[in-house]
């Protein structure tokens, strides 16, 4: 009675060891496809060497929260309100100046006519803030323009002296390109096609983040294949050195 007692005791003791086994081999077989998961994430290069998530890397705060539709509210009016400046301007084709004029002479209109039927009932009229531009305010908003509109002349002064053959063709390209669309969209509708693309491009980016960005990668090696050979076969053939000699 005592071996088969010992027996059966083995017996448990080797079947709790097996099944420990299995159930830390199915264990460490869930695992591998997370680290694998992870290993693929952490290959996948961020578009523009991007390391910052996508919310810091447009500021931070409300703004992201406009761009990223965070604050559903507040992107909904931003968006809505100008659908109805594009359709007011563009295909009803109202005129800016006459929409001022129109609108303080409705606004102007109402108050005064308010003011006057409170007086003559004898209550008081409606209270109208006064408003004042602080100082402040715009002193700043002049000094970062002067800042960007400096830095901007640097940037062509530096193109115009031929530092740089790169930048130089980049910024032609973009030129040429701003002057076609402009050929076939008026201002407006260009800065309404800029600020729908600043609110949905994000948007669509942070959602499809490794999707959109393993793709870029692809594109990015073979857009700088094709510009090693536009390089080796026109660029370095410009006697640009050449010409900085005679100029010393």
């Amino acid at each position: 009675m005592a071996e088969r007692s010992e027996e059966t005791l083995i017996e448990k003791i080797a079947e709790k060891i097996h099944a420990h086994d299995s159930s830390s081999s199915s264990d460490s077989d869930d695992e591998k496809p997370k680290a694998s998961d992870s290993s693929i994430k952490s290959k996948i290069h961020r578009l523009f060497g991007r390391e910052r998530p996508v919310y810091q890397v447009l500021g931070g705060g409300k703004q992201a929260d406009l761009f990223l539709w965070r604050d559903k509210k507040a992107t909904a009016t931003v968006l809505g309100g100008a659908t109805a400046i594009w359709v007011l301007f563009e295909l009803i084709e109202y005129h800016l100046l006459t929409l001022i004029c129109h609108s303080l002479i409705l606004t102007l209109a109402i108050l005064f006519l308010w003011s006057n039927a409170m007086t003559f009932i004898n209550k008081s009229p409606p209270h109208i803030p006064q408003v004042n531009i602080p100082e402040d305010l715009s002193v700043n908003v002049a000094l970062s323009l002067r800042f960007e509109i400096n830095r901007a002349l640097a940037t062509l002064r530096g193109i115009a002296l031929g530092r740089d053959l790169k930048k130089f063709l980049g910024v032609i390209a973009g030129l040429w390109v701003i002057s076609t669309l402009g050929s076939y969209f008026s201002f407006l509708t260009l800065f309404y096609i800029v600020l729908v693309l600043l609110h949905t491009v994000p948007f669509v980016y942070d959602k499809y983040e490794d999707k959109i960005d393993s793709f870029g990668e692809k594109a990015m090696e073979e857009i700088k294949k094709q510009y090693a050979v536009f390089d080796a076969k026109v660029l370095r053939k410009i006697p640009i050195g050449a010409l900085k000699d005679k100029r010393h």
